[in-house]
């Protein structure tokens, strides 16, 4: 179920059940049965109108008001153009319907209490404009709920993106598998609740489609999470090394190590500059804490292999130094996370990074950036969030992290999954680090970076929306020991 399709992997399979025997009529009659379900869980019986487009969707809603008024809910129907121009399963449909059809006007919904949104699916590719923009706009000012099929109307489906305006619906029914549209942000927030319905496509049809994207949940990535056996030690579980910066700034490397070390790395170590030891040491009990001076110094400190990942990043300052402490942990072969103040240090140069990520020696790279470092660092990327994730991470042969309330986690083979658990209450000061921490740990743990990296960021929204309002920073990793021993069940 973490599979998440394009439109046109939709299409597909939807002809892949076509093409072995289910109607499409048949179809469009599972799915506006679906909606009616949906619908009928959530509302009380009223007033509806039922706003149908030129294709396959308006079909779907003529289902739905057909469904709908057999229980003896007052339905109206608005159609947008001519009923005879429908074709196919619509046309099928909406022949069936055997009261009035209504021209689609701005008065269309003067006196719902339900509006059904079947205007445009997922594969919208124009704005929106002329009376649908109209309805969408006073729909959002009068507050009359909206049940949207498949996707909001204005909502472009491989993006999430509004498209001119939409409708901000209470209930999203989507079939088979959800659309990025139902996951990133701003078409995330226009869903209200989403429900995936099973119109009767069958498993089989993903297997003959090359699913590169996913919805981030455990199923995506708890075979490859590493669990302790009866036979383990702590140096088997890996040992995990965050690089602090000087005395005014080191918070944000002990945050990364404390979630190393919880989320089950045997041993972590706080790799510290020689005026930031007493302040180190001061706060540090179950991490270690090592002395370096200089990318020299940090050299020969990942010459013990045994140190095994590397954090570098957070609190450490911009500037040449971190530039040669980052190469020098690159250089080492050990997985790297590099966060914050390793990426901003090569904003100006990130090629030269780029080619760092990419040399002979480096281990598995993970780079979290949010919104502003990424910018910087990929100045000339486009397209959607969801592209420029992809092109990032084949542009610096790394895993890109790209936070945010969707944060999006791509890999540079094209695999990405949108993360979809975390909440707001994760804006806070050092949040990010605790992030990069729980990457490191699993990192050290020997977990594939692409898998780490999308298990640290449910574990990280997750410990979130357990804390919730008021949360700090420190309370995240507390939370992690609890997830872990559920996710072990």
């Amino acid at each position: 179920m973490s599979a998440v399709l394009t439109v046109e992997q939709m299409y597909d399979a939807d002809r892949w059940a076509i093409a072995r025997g289910t109607s499409g009529i048949t179809l469009m009659e599972a799915a506006g049965k679906a909606c009616v379900d949906a619908i009928r869980e959530r509302f009380d019986r009223c007033q509806v109108a039922v706003l149908c487009g030129p294709g396959n969707n308006g079909g779907d809603g003529f289902v739905i008001a057909r469904l709908l008024r057999q229980e003896g809910w007052g339905v109206s129907i608005y159609l947008m153009g001519e009923r005879n121009a429908l074709q196919g399963d619509a046309g099928h449909m909406a022949h069936r319907w055997n009261g009035p059809v209504y021209a689609l006007t701005t008065d269309a919904i003067d006196n719902a209490e339900l509006i059904i949104d079947a205007l445009f699916g997922a594969g919208l590719s124009k704005d929106m404009e002329g009376t649908p923009r109209v309805l969408a706009e006073l729909a959002a000012e009068r507050g009359t709920p909206v049940m949207s099929v498949d996707v909001p109307s204005g909502i472009e489906g491989d993006s999430g993106a509004v498209r001119g305006a939409a409708f901000a619906a209470s209930l999203t029914v989507t079939f088979f598998r959800k659309k990025a549209a139902h996951l990133l942000f701003p078409g995330r927030a226009r869903c209200g609740e989403i429900v995936v319905a099973d119109i009767g496509i069958e498993e089989a049809a993903l297997a003959e489609t090359d699913i590169t994207l996913f919805e981030n949940m455990p199923a995506l990535w708890q075979s490859v999470f590493p669990n302790p056996h009866q036979t383990g030690h702590k140096y088997s579980k890996g040992h995990a090394v965050s690089v602090s910066g000087g005395p005014g700034a080191t918070g944000a490397a002990r945050l990364g190590a404390r979630a190393a070390l919880r989320v089950g790395a045997g041993l972590v170590t706080v790799a510290s500059p020689p005026n930031a030891l007493q302040v180190n040491a001061s706060h540090l009990t179950a991490v270690m804490l090592q002395r370096f001076e200089g990318a020299e110094g940090l050299t020969a400190l990942l010459d013990d292999k045994r140190k095994n990942a590397v954090l570098i990043g957070p609190g450490n300052g911009v500037g040449a130094d971190t530039r040669d402490n980052v190469q020098a942990v690159l250089t080492s072969g050990a997985a790297t996370v590099l966060d914050a103040d390793a990426l901003t240090s090569f904003e100006a140069i990130p090629r030269d990074l780029f080619v760092a990520v990419d040399n002979y020696f480096a281990g598995p790279v993970v780079l979290t950036p949010h919104e502003g470092e990424f910018k910087r660092l990929f100045p000339d990327v486009d397209g959607s969030k969801l592209e420029q994730a992809r092109a990032a991470a084949a542009r610096a042969h790394g895993v890109i992290v790209l936070k945010g309330p969707d944060t999006i986690i791509a890999a540079p083979d094209g695999r990405a999954a949108i993360n979809s658990n975390a909440g707001p209450e994760l804006g806070t000061a050092g949040s990010g680090d605790v992030l990069a921490g729980i990457i490191t740990g699993l990192l050290a743990q020997d977990m594939p970076a692409f898998e780490a990296a999308a298990a640290s960021v449910w574990l990280h929204g997750e410990a979130g929306a357990r804390v919730g309002r008021g949360l700090i920073a420190e309370d995240l990793s507390e939370r992690i020991p609890a997830l872990l021993q559920e996710l072990a069940q």
